[in-house]
């Protein structure tokens, strides 16, 4: 089996050679993107491994079958960049990793709250410059506030998990749920005592909104100019799960205009193009993205929520073992398809994060 892996960075080599050695894989490493440019690369190979902003469009699949590839690893959850359409009608074998350590994610999230709520990257910043003031750095206390979770699959629980142990009342909003997932034997409501409400009750009532859903055509910019203008005045926004889910200029404006509170990004609308590389010693010109690190209460950070060595090691476990059901031909939990205008799981429950 001949795999090329994209958008390769040292961490991959390390846990994805370890993880494919034993099964006699012969896996080629590149740094860069799978793209137009670089769709040529895949002559003599039968499987691509691609991660979050690599493009698989209709145009690069139907490369990819040209030159042979008959399956594609996602070694990431999201797929919002493969046209999966197009791939099952060109026959391809496309499969996920649905869930890696969500904890991972959940913690960050709680940590990007706490330090925009705490601020202590200023005060970190200031002592360093031998500040000790605390002008300035005045935050809130977590209990008994009220935390507001769009979308409740499994990082969305972890989380709800993590901010009950503060002492948070919490509420949630989930388009994908159904009415077993919002009755009485749901964990949410039983276990944490949450409940589930509208969009508007969640934005309306919340001092913390913390986005956990995937990215649709439905859910993209659910975080709008509408949606803020509903947003309780002064509460903190974090969106560790898809850049797409909030419109950067209606966020910078609810800034601007101090609806918003704080705003914490792990990921960014327009990250394609930037984020898992090096700039620093580069002028960026994405206005937006440099408008947004110039408020001080505003939080960017990498796309590295899932960064642990727990989540590497069953990102890299998962996608070997959706590889070997592929090369034996056995049936895949984590294969894609479409069905209709619903993404789901074949055999399984509806695609969550």
């Amino acid at each position: 089996m001949r795999l090329a892996v994209f958008s390769a960075k040292s961490y991959d080599r390390e846990y994805l050679s370890s993880s494919f050695t034993p099964h006699q894989v012969q896996v080629s490493f590149h740094s860069f993107a799978l793209s137009s440019d670089t769709v040529s690369l895949t002559t003599d190979t039968d499987a691509v491994c691609v991660f979050v902003n690599d493009v698989l469009d209709r145009s690069i699949l139907a490369a990819l079958s040209a030159n042979g590839v008959k399956a594609i690893l996602l070694r990431c959850a999201g797929f919002n960049n493969v046209d999966l359409l197009a791939a099952e009608e060109l026959g391809f074998f496309v499969a996920n990793v649905p869930a890696y350590s969500p904890e991972a994610v959940a913690e960050f999230a709680v940590s990007l709250i706490q330090t925009l709520n705490r601020q202590t990257h200023r005060a970190f910043n200031r002592v360093r410059e031998g500040n000790f003031n605390l002008e300035g750095l005045l935050g809130y206390t977590l209990h008994g506030k009220t935390v507001g979770i769009v979308g409740v699959g499994r990082i969305g629980l972890a989380f709800a998990k993590i901010m009950a142990g503060f002492g948070c009342h919490l509420l949630a909003y989930d388009s994908f749920a159904s009415k077993d997932d919002t009755n009485s034997n749901n964990p949410f409501t039983t276990t944490l005592g949450g409940r589930f409400v509208t969009l508007d009750e969640l934005l309306q009532n919340s001092d913390v909104v913390s986005l956990h859903c995937p990215l649709t055509e439905e859910t993209r910019h659910l975080i709008n100019e509408n949606t803020l203008g509903r947003l309780k005045r002064g509460a903190l926004l974090v969106n560790t799960s898809r850049g797409g889910l909030v419109k950067t200029s209606a966020a910078i404006a609810a800034l601007k205009g101090k609806t918003l509170g704080g705003l914490a990004l792990d990921v960014y609308e327009a990250e394609g193009d930037l984020f898992y590389n090096d700039y620093s010693g580069e002028i960026i010109h994405d206005d937006e993205l440099m408008r947004l690190v110039t408020f001080p209460n505003v939080l960017v950070c990498g796309h590295q929520a899932f960064f642990t060595h727990e989540a590497l090691q069953e990102i890299a476990g998962v996608t070997t073992s959706n590889l070997l059901d592929f090369m034996q031909g056995r049936s895949c939990r984590n294969s894609l398809v479409r069905e209709g205008h619903v993404l789901v799981k074949r055999n399984t429950e509806p695609v969550r994060i």
